[in-house]
């Protein structure tokens, strides 16, 4: 491990460089957003939201990320052998706003955190988690750039991470979220707007849909026969997820992916939290009827036996609810 420090290249102003617009062009491009933690000199961790972390090389493994040369936090980064970065999921913006905060004094409190590699501070539930030891440090403009060689990382959930963009936070995905959140999502709802978006990809993909597509659709659909054991419930809930996300990719638009992406993460929660699911060997058929009439071109057809399907579906969890409440 070593850590230097480049003196700066002095510059003259250039008065011509517009700041905000530069600013506002680099704000196009979307980021994720984390929190980067360490330990303090004095035992109490230190934490501080980013969205400049980026990955720099696989052999040996190491990442970066910048911080304000004015960021109250700088000292305590640079006097640390070790930092963490965590990754934040979608319904965790107010964790991203607690440690942008310049007001809270300790940013920690009421946190869910435990010591990880170096004593460092790690805040539990995020996407993923990367331990790193500090490998160089850079002073570069207004910044400091640090590097990390990750001596340890975790993947942990299976959501959609937090993302910033043009100033805010990306909205679609955020705002579904908080009304499933809220309860404010109604099932019958969700799932229109499941039917709509679906019978839509499906007249794309027998459009833009190419053979290779529908050999994963049909790969898909061969899993989820094999997987009628209740102990094997969740994987063959997400194989029935992963049928629609290859009709997504099958359609070849990448608006539509983010809609239908976000709708079937919502779901996924809803399937997790829902523990009268049970094997439906009945719907094998409709997705291959689906399949068949993807691979014909024939859109009308498709959306037809989309619709069934929806309707068998709904038909299920209704007499499922049903036999539920009698007992």
């Amino acid at each position: 491990m070593s850590a230097t420090t480049t003196p700066p290249v002095v510059t003259e102003p250039n008065p011509a460089f517009d700041v905000r617009a530069f600013r506002n062009a680099l704000g196009s491009f979307p980021t994720g957003v984390a929190i980067i933690t360490t330990m303090g000199a004095d035992g109490r961790p230190v934490g501080l939201t980013c969205n400049s972390f980026s990955s720099v090389s696989l052999e040996p493994p190491l990442v970066s990320w910048g911080l304000r040369i004015n960021s109250k936090s700088l000292e305590a980064f640079q006097k640390a052998g070790a930092f963490a970065i965590n990754i934040l999921a979608e319904d965790q913006k107010d964790l991203s706003g607690r440690f942008a905060s310049g007001q809270i004094v300790d940013k920690f409190e009421g946190v869910a955190w435990h010591k990880g590699h170096r004593e460092l501070p790690i805040i539990e539930d995020c996407v993923a988690t990367f331990e790193c030891d500090k490998f160089a440090e850079h002073l570069a403009g207004d910044h400091v750039l640090f590097l990390g060689q990750v001596a340890k990382f975790e993947h942990g959930r299976h959501e959609d991470s937090l993302v910033f963009y043009k100033g805010a936070y990306m909205m679609l995905t955020q705002s579904l979220r908080e009304l499933s959140a809220r309860g404010r999502m109604e099932p019958g709802n969700l799932d229109q707007a499941r039917r709509l978006v679906n019978c839509m990809l499906l007249r794309l993909a027998c459009e833009n849909g190419a053979e290779e597509d529908f050999d994963a659709i049909e790969n898909n659909i061969l899993q989820i026969e094999q997987l009628v054991a209740p102990e094997e419930r969740e994987q063959r809930a997400e194989a029935s997820l992963e049928f629609f996300r290859l009709i997504t990719h099958a359609a070849h638009n990448e608006v539509l992916v983010v809609v239908s992406e976000t709708l079937t993460n919502i779901m996924r929660q809803v399937l997790k939290a829902d523990s009268s699911l049970r094997y439906r060997p009945d719907l094998v058929p409709v997705r291959k009827q689906i399949l068949s009439h993807l691979r014909e071109r024939d859109a009308e057809a498709a959306e037809a036996a989309m619709s069934h399907y929806f309707d068998e579906m709904r038909r299920g969890a209704a007499a499922a609810s049903a036999a539920l409440a009698s007992t």
